[in-house]
């Protein structure tokens, strides 16, 4: 593979686009910020990328489009909203051979999750991140979901309110409903839920992620080292995720009601995980943003790596 770097544009100038742009800019080997996009002149985030010698347009994803700088654009990563994806990606999508990384609920491409389904998606032209909730506990359940059936997955993220800004605040019913049906989608679960909770507590709390699943009665031994071989994979790219505790089993014996499933038993399983930012830009706290960001930039970097 050649030592050229692959020029990329972020567009959404807040936490999370910010977040990432320090983390190409210092930490990737391949990956080049081209331009950061916003739609607010005064925002800290451009005045930031500007700064850091970084170019910058503050009229949106036309202003991208329309700069010299575009037809060297080969990654583009979403950070605004689910319905602003919408409409970029619509414009973006008449220039072949650019590549849309979305973080946003939007889904409209498949939903990657980089230690359970890249190989798979490496080629495609959207993949979507789905939340920080699902990046954090997606492989969890795809976990238990390769030593036995999974008929249920549920999730519960608690995060920081403070680390929950206003595409997060606006996007919450996506998240909820993006979430889940990553669960069922790429974990494998016949069913899933998700349930995020924004903690107010003083000094702010570090993201913490419950995963419950019940599935057909399996070997102990074998979920527990599959989640913990789990938890080594996205710690390549998330270093401050880890188990928060022992995995507990159950075995439940009396039959359950599962809407869509049926009335079955088996073994649950809770898996509760923490997650520590990393501190680039965002405060430690702010692990459910800085997975996002961490994940997008390890899905853009391996489809260099694999495709040149």
């Amino acid at each position: 593979m050649s030592n050229k770097k692959h020029k990329v544009a972020i567009i959404g100038s807040g936490n999370i686009g910010t977040d990432l742009m320090i983390k190409i800019l210092r930490h990737s080997d391949v990956l080049e910020m081209g331009m950061m996009v916003g739609i607010d002149p005064e925002s800290d985030g451009l005045a930031r990328a500007s700064r850091m010698g970084v170019a910058t347009t503050a009229e949106g994803i036309d202003g991208l489009i329309g700069s010299e700088i575009w037809p060297e654009i080969e990654f583009i990563f979403d950070a605004t909203s689910a319905k602003a994806h919408v409409i970029n990606n619509e414009k973006i999508s008449q220039f072949p051979g650019k590549r849309v990384i979305d973080l946003t609920p939007a889904a409209i491409g498949p939903f990657m999750i980089p230690p359970v389904n890249f190989n798979e998606l490496s080629d495609s032209a959207n993949v979507n991140m789905v939340t920080c909730g699902g990046q954090a506990t997606i492989p969890i359940v795809a976990a238990v979901s390769r030593v036995a059936k999974v008929y249920y997955g549920e999730i519960v993220a608690s995060i920081s309110s403070k680390s929950a800004g206003p595409g997060t605040r606006a996007n919450i019913d996506e998240f909820t409903e993006t979430t889940s049906h990553g669960i069922e989608k790429v974990g494998g679960a016949q069913r899933g839920k998700a349930i995020i909770v924004l903690n107010p507590a003083e000094p702010p709390l570090v993201m913490r992620d419950t995963v419950f699943t019940l599935s057909e009665m399996a070997d102990k031994d074998a979920i527990r080292k599959s989640i913990q071989d789990m938890v080594i994979e996205v710690q390549k790219y998330v270093p401050g995720y880890r188990l928060h505790q022992e995995v507990q089993f159950e075995e439940i014996t009396e039959p359950v009601f599962i809407e869509g499933v049926g009335h079955v038993t088996g073994l649950k399983t809770m898996v509760l995980l923490q997650v520590t930012g990393a501190g680039h830009y965002l405060p430690d706290y702010a692990g459910n943003l800085d997975i996002m960001t961490s994940a997008a930039k390890a899905t853009a970097e391996r489809m260099v790596q694999k495709w040149g």
